[in-house]
């Protein structure tokens, strides 16, 4: 049942509703948007990893880079200016760590590389593309993982949205939502 092989990501997104985010939209991304999304990361990233002591100004960006698929990523505007991006990828191509914590022959989607500009956050828009991505995901019965450093404020809005930890180490916390 989870092995369908609609790109909930890139999918087109519903007319948002109103309310926070309402002027948002997600775009296939394209191999140009590596650039300016490793440049969000290396941002948005920071304050966590140079917590976590972790913090590499060049390898932040390049594992970014390494790990880019243009495929599975989307790239979220607001009023049609870029900020942020997302990307929801098999479980059989995610990202690293993702199989040794999920298992062998794990189904489902990996969600990955989810930045928003500061900008943008905490006003809604998180939670307005995570719930349509979520939606898509319920509607073809699929299980969605991911992991977020410890101690980021990013866990509280995936557990607000119904993601369970499943596994810890020292940087990483991992994640599960089953389908509705």
């Amino acid at each position: 049942m989870e092995s369908r092989t609609t790109d909930l990501a890139t999918a087109p997104a519903p007319e948002p509703g109103p309310g926070p985010g309402a002027d948002w939209a997600l775009h296939p991304a394209t191999t140009a948007d590596v650039e300016p999304i490793a440049e969000l990361r290396a941002l948005v990233m920071r304050p966590d990893l140079e917590r976590l002591g972790r913090y590499d100004e060049h390898r932040v960006r390049q594992r970014l880079r390494d790990a880019f698929s243009p495929r599975h990523t989307s790239i979220i505007t607001v009023g049609g200016d870029f900020a942020g991006c997302v990307a929801l990828r098999p479980a059989e191509v995610a990202g690293e760590g993702a199989a040794e914590v999920a298992g062998e022959g794990v189904a489902g989607q990996w969600l990955e590389h989810f930045y928003l500009d500061p900008r943008h956050q905490g006003r809604g828009l998180g939670s307005a593309v995570l719930r349509t991505l979520l939606d898509r995901a319920d509607e073809q019965h699929v299980t969605v993982h991911l992991n977020v450093l410890q101690g980021s404020a990013a866990r509280r809005l995936y557990e607000r949205h119904g993601f369970v930890v499943t596994a810890e180490d020292p940087i990483d916390v991992y994640m599960t939502r089953l389908p509705r």
